[in-house]
């Protein structure tokens, strides 16, 4: 015996939901500085431009090397839970109902920056030296400032594969 019905469909609605709805979401999602097509938020980068500001600072005043250290990744979810964002509900809510593929594209890059950040972070406490820490800084915020554009681009929609392959891959 075979059945006819279809599997449950999830309750979950995607930004870019159909309906009377979609109007207001779409609206609330721009204010918000939310792109309504990816449900994805800039404010995220943030996490990571403050590590590669202190990054950056290191070759010129090594005891920014402390503060780097004292970086930690958080998720999109817990960067926006800890966050002041005004529309911080509204962030999270928008990036659970992205379009999975999407979402695993950003998540990717997101978990290639703080994999490199945490280790560049772990090297340096076992670096003592400021010349090695500046050269590490270096090279660190070369590796990670390329995937913090290229999840810019995933965030506004312009994110593809060719971009990703290459950019891990170099």
């Amino acid at each position: 015996m075979t059945s006819t019905s279809r599997p449950a469909r999830s309750g979950r609605q995607t930004p870019r939901q159909a309906g009377p709805e979609k109007g207001t979401r779409v609206a609330q999602l721009r204010a918000a500085n939310i792109n309504p097509r990816t449900g994805l938020a800039t404010d995220y980068l943030n996490h990571f431009n403050e590590a590669i500001m202190l990054l950056e600072m290191i070759p010129d005043m090594p005891e920014c090397a402390e503060d780097f250290m004292g970086w930690h990744p958080l998720s999109y979810r817990e960067h926006f839970m800890a966050s002041h964002f005004k529309a911080r509900d509204l962030a999270i809510s928008a990036y659970n109902s992205a379009d999975p593929v999407i979402r695993a594209e950003f998540d990717n890059i997101t978990s290639a920056m703080t994999s490199i950040l945490t280790a560049v972070s772990t090297a340096m406490r076992d670096l003592h030296q400021d010349k090695t820490r500046a050269m590490l800084a270096k090279q660190a915020t070369g590796w990670v400032k390329p995937l913090v554009a290229l999840a810019g681009a995933i965030i506004n929609g312009r994110g593809n594969e060719a971009d990703v392959d290459y950019i891990m891959t170099h």
